[in-house]
């Protein structure tokens, strides 16, 4: 990580008492522009004689202080971080790993550092930098920060063009748990085209148009009453959120699912504590990437990996099994 540079300290003179606050930082030091600064000070980096300034259209005020804390700059390139995860299988051409909920992918917007990319350029070395996308060497597909389970990385070029190719041809068995809320039919496919919600751009939603076409299709592998259900789900296609997004749609959101989860299920009026409070509490969406098999794209031998759900969605699958 860069270190974080000490606050840049600025006193208004007499003259350039009234100006907008954001405009005149932005004039007196030279190096960033208005809107950057204005960005700083909605991020509530700015004070005035130690009170918090929040407004970038405020007035400079003659012989105030004003501290503004101006964040290092961020690398062109992900930085190697030396973070542990398992390992399933690795060879020269690519590794399989199992991945934790709560570990990023790639490095975007409020998440800079601490990805599975920094780990695994600490782990593979300079050659890795140059394969794929700069910003995302060897990532072929990607699973959301609270998803854990099953991924492949590409570690040569080679790979990185046979496994894309792979995934947006659908040529591959790829098979997730999901513990949804309800009792959904025992199989079924949910078709409905995705895009972003036009109440919340933060959020997916199936929409009548504007959208791309999705199908997930799943299986009740085991029902807790009329309360709950695990599901395995395969992706016909490879939208944002899909299975979240689609499970949602037909009324059986995802237990944990901070996103799509606007409110208490119903269902959550069949379970007695502490049962209820376990899937009411749970942190994330219970979605595990339970299997992953591909054609090696060096041998074309077809190899085929799982992992169980881990600890923490396993309890939760325990609490049900018990009173089910």
């Amino acid at each position: 990580m860069t270190d974080q540079p000490p606050p840049t300290v600025l006193t208004v003179p007499p003259e350039d008492a009234g100006k907008r606050i954001d405009a005149w930082l932005a004039e007196a030091l030279g190096t960033l522009s208005r809107s950057r600064v204005k960005t700083l000070i909605e991020e509530k980096r700015l004070r005035r004689d130690g009170i918090l300034v929040t407004a970038p259209a405020d007035p400079a005020k003659a012989g105030a202080t004003y501290t503004l804390d101006i964040p290092p700059p961020t690398p062109a390139r992900p930085q190697p971080q030396d973070i542990p995860f398992a390992i399933l299988f690795e060879d020269k051409d690519l590794i399989v790993l199992d991945k934790p909920a709560g570990l990023v992918v790639h490095p975007a917007p409020g998440n800079l550092d601490g990805t599975l990319v920094n780990a695994l350029l600490a782990h593979c070395g300079p050659g890795f930098t140059g394969i794929g996308a700069e910003k995302r060497p060897g990532i072929v597909h990607r699973l959301d920060k609270d998803t854990s389970g099953v991924m492949v990385v590409a570690k040569t070029q080679l790979a990185n063009d046979a496994l894309t190719a792979a995934f947006a041809a659908r040529d591959l068995d790829r098979a997730y748990l999901a513990l949804c809320w309800g009792l959904p039919a025992a199989t079924g496919e949910i078709e409905g085209d995705i895009g972003r919600d036009k109440r919340d751009r933060k959020r997916m939603a199936v929409v009548g148009h504007g959208g791309k076409y999705a199908l997930t299709r799943y299986r009740t592998v085991k029902a807790f009453g009329t309360a709950a259900s695990l599901l395995e789900c395969r992706l016909a296609t490879g939208r944002t959120h899909q299975i979240r997004v689609h499970l949602t749609h037909i009324g059986h959101p995802l237990v944990g699912d901070p996103v799509y989860l606007r409110r208490i299920p119903a269902q959550a009026k069949l379970l007695r504590e502490p049962t209820k409070g376990l899937l009411l509490d749970f942190p994330r969406q219970a979605l595990h990437a339970a299997r992953l098999g591909f054609k090696h794209p060096r041998s074309g031998a077809v190899i085929s990996f799982e992992t169980p759900v881990p600890p923490d969605m396993q309890a939760i699958l325990d609490e049900l099994a018990a009173i089910a």
